[in-house]
């Protein structure tokens, strides 16, 4: 099916790097990821609920490696029916589907599971959003399941980091310090029992060939170089990282819900 066309001055920049080429979109990448899923233990037959869901490639690669059933929910209609199409292509329709639905409305989500995951969503959330979020992912757990998250964090509060943020993604930025982070979810009813934090390398050529391999890397780079709108758009995401990569990390954290 086709897509719609991005406005390049004003689309949000993790959708400005999918077209780009880009799939791995949290800032420790997959690395960061492969800790977050370690420290989860999954089971096979465990019961995951995705935030965000997208098209569909996190759920499936999840739902193959370790033998989970997964449900995402994903607002954008259109996004949903690609993250359809590339489920039945995957041949995986027994493990996992992507419904439409807001991550602010997850109490219209049925069942209990035994992990929520959100990678790189709270972050772009008001405090207020924040603490609508993580109540509806505790009233979604299972008592004893597992929040996993995967989200920007910062050094110390600085107003004018922020701002740099959310001018150059076109999206609300606002990363937690580490104990904010923790203390939100502790806020919501969830117990941090594990969180790992380390550098956050999202544009940087070293994690771009760690997560999207050297021909994904190469066709990423392609673009950017062939569509100047494009390229403008990616370069002043990539000065902000740079400018403030000694504030700028990634944590990773496992909360329970007793």
């Amino acid at each position: 099916m086709s897509q719609t066309a991005l406005n390049w001055q004003t689309a949000p920049g993790h959708q400005v790097l999918a077209k780009a080429g880009k799939k791995i979109l949290r800032p420790g990448g997959r690395a960061a990821t492969e800790q977050l899923f370690t420290s989860a233990n999954f089971q096979p037959g465990d019961t995951v609920l995705e935030l965000a869901a997208s098209f569909g490639h996190s759920a499936i690669a999840l739902a193959k490696q370790h033998q989970v059933e997964v449900t995402g929910i994903e607002r954008n209609l259109e996004s949903v029916e690609i993250a359809q199409e590339n489920i039945a292509t995957a041949k995986v329709t027994d493990q996992v589907r992507v419904i439409e639905g807001d991550i602010f409305g997850l109490d219209r989500v049925e069942g209990e599971f035994d992990f929520v995951l959100a990678e790189a969503i709270l972050t772009m959330q008001t405090p207020a959003g924040k603490a609508k979020i993580l109540k509806g992912v505790r009233d979604r757990l299972k008592p004893g399941g597992y929040f996993l998250s995967h989200e920007l964090l910062i050094g110390h509060r600085k107003t004018e980091i922020c701002q740099a943020l959310s001018s150059a993604i076109r999206v609300n930025a606002n990363p937690l310090t580490e104990i904010e982070w923790v203390q939100a979810c502790e806020t919501a009813g969830l117990e941090v029992e594990c969180h790992q934090m380390g550098a956050m390398g999202l544009l940087t050529l070293e994690q771009m060939l760690k997560d999207e391999g050297w021909f994904g890397t190469m066709k990423f780079a392609w673009n950017a170089l062939t569509r100047p709108q494009l390229r403008e758009r990616i370069l002043r995401m990539r000065q902000v990282f740079q400018d403030h990569q000694n504030e700028l990390g990634y944590i990773v954290l496992c909360a329970k819900r007793p």
